[in-house]
């Protein structure tokens, strides 16, 4: 299953993309771009793909983009928020509030 799955930075919708192997979208998370900050808003999986790792994969795949890109985190969305106690991995990205974008 998880080979299905192909997630895209649709950067003129400002949302990753979650897409099956015939590209129809599974799910979703819209983001908003800040100098050196990266906000994601609302993260949501199409009800017939639920249960099927879509958001993790989704996170996983945004989360290593912006560590590329040397962006610090704002995770608004509640998934985002869990997700990063979840995965100590990531914590370094997050943006802590009154802390400067570098």
């Amino acid at each position: 299953m998880e080979n299905e799955i192909k997630v895209v930075d649709a950067k003129e919708r400002s949302r990753y993309e979650a897409l099956d192997a015939d590209g129809s979208l599974m799910g979703f998370v819209d983001y908003r771009l800040h100098p050196g900050v990266i906000s994601f808003l609302h993260a949501e999986t199409l009800p017939d793909f639920r249960g099927r790792g879509v958001a993790g994969r989704i996170a996983t795949k945004s989360l290593d983009d912006a560590r590329a890109l040397g962006l610090r985190v704002k995770p608004a969305c509640p998934f985002y928020q869990d997700y990063l106690e979840q995965h100590p991995e990531y914590a370094d990205l997050v943006k802590r509030p009154g802390e400067e974008s570098q």
